[in-house]
This record gives C-alpha cells, sequence and structure tokens, in this order.
C-alpha cells in the first residue's frame, strides 16, 4: 500500500558526509573525512567501516587493503568500540549524543590518500539494512587562496549603476513634480487673467448701456 511504502522510507538508514561530499587537503596535514548515520527504529549491533578507493561494501569482512576504520557499535547508551584500524586513521566520532557522528581523521595527508572515501553502515535492527556515503578528498601542495578581484569589480559595478538608476529616478520625479506646479501656476494666472478682462468688458458694455439716446 501506498502509505505502509512512505512508512517505510521514513524509518530506513540514512548516510551522510554533510552537505558537499568534496574536501581538500593539505600534503602532510591531518583531514577530517566527516560521516554520520540516523535511523528512526534505533540500533543495536551496528556495524561501520571506512573504505578507500573500493567498490566492495561487506557488512562484516576481515581487515582489507582499501578498508582503513572498522567500528561496532552495541546501542545508543555506549560508544564505538574499534575493531580494526589504519594506524594513520584516527575515530572522532560520538554516538552517544544526537547526530550519531562517525567521523574519522586521517593523519599526515599523502598525494597517494586522494581519491574516494565510503562511509558504510549496517543496522541488524532495521532487518541488516545497510547504507552509505561517498566523499572525495583532493591532496594539494598548498592552499591557492581565491582572487576575488574581479568579482568585486563586477560587484561594484552593479551596484553603481543600480545606484545611477535610483538617482535618475529621483531626479525624474522631483523634475515632473516641478514641471506640475509650474503648470498648475500658469492655469491659475490664465483663469484669473481671463476673469478680469470679462470684467472690464462687462464694466464698458453697461457704461455704453446707459448713456442716454440721442435727440432725434
Amino acid at each position: 500500500l501506498p502509505g505502509l511504502h512512505v512508512f517505510a522510507i521514513a524509518l530506513a538508514l540514512e548516510v551522510s558526509v554533510g552537505k558537499t561530499n568534496t574536501v581538500m587537503a593539505l600534503n602532510n596535514s591531518n583531514v577530517l573525512l566527516p560521516c554520520a548515520f540516523s535511523t528512526c527504529t534505533g540500533f543495536q549491533d551496528l556495524v561501520f567501516m571506512w573504505y578507500f578507493n573500493s567498490t566492495e561494501l561487506v557488512a562484516d569482512p576481515a581487515p582489507l587493503p582499501l578498508q582503513i576504520y572498522h567500528g561496532k557499535i552495541k546501542n545508543k547508551a555506549s560508544e564505538p568500540t574499534v575493531i580494526w584500524h589504519n594506524p594513520r586513521v584516527e575515530f572522532v566520532g560520538s554516538t552517544t549524543k544526537k547526530d550519531n557522528n562517525i567521523s574519522i581523521v586521517l593523519n599526515s595527508v599523502e598525494f597517494s590518500d586522494a581519491g574516494k572515501y565510503t562511509c558504510h553502515v549496517k543496522n541488524p535492527k532495521e532487518r541488516n539494512a545497510q547504507h552509505n556515503a561517498t566523499i572525495f578528498l583532493t591532496v594539494v601542495h598548498k592552499m591557492v587562496e581565491t582572487d576575488n578581484t574581479v568579482t568585486l569589480i563586477i560587484v561594484g559595478v552593479v551596484g553603481g549603476l543600480i545606484g545611477l538608476l535610483i538617482l535618475f529616478m529621483l531626479i525624474k520625479r522631483v523634475v515632473l513634480f516641478i514641471i506640475k506646479k509650474t503648470q498648475d501656476g500658469k492655469k491659475e494666472c490664465l483663469v484669473s487673467s481671463s476673469g478680469n478682462d470679462n470684467t472690464e468688458n462687462g464694466l464698458a458694455g453697461s457704461k455704453a448701456e446707459q448713456k442716454a439716446p440721442p435727440k432725434a
């Protein structure tokens, strides 16, 4: 049923490496490889592993050359126990907190460490449900600073154009306001002038009508 299908998805095991799946590290430095899992049903004897450049994801393997960390978590109240790990890999997560963090740190990074790292989780409490997430590591000789000069110039030009546009609109409004006031003043003058002319014509006509008619 559709409703049961949506319910099953909501309870599914999820694994995430964060908002971005790429990490850059300086040669001979230490780098954090983040990973966290979530499950609505809880977990029991959960197994998690980290693989390097491997597509073989077996739940409980013997230590492999491409497996760099293998841990197990009894329940929510306990921290992970290590089954096997590469000597340069250090566990820095915690599962007694809310985020179920199973991140690791790779120490003394080398150029040969660049590649794909897969965080894999198996939860027996969810009928051995398994899920994984991948993060890509790039190792560089030195960090290159991003030159934002062009960006700053573009932002400055765009900002200047917007400012000029706003100033032009303000000037236009002021000019239109002045023109309207001037036109209103001229109309008042024309009305007043027209009224005076009519009055003068009327007075002249009255005087002409008041003259006595010539005697025959």
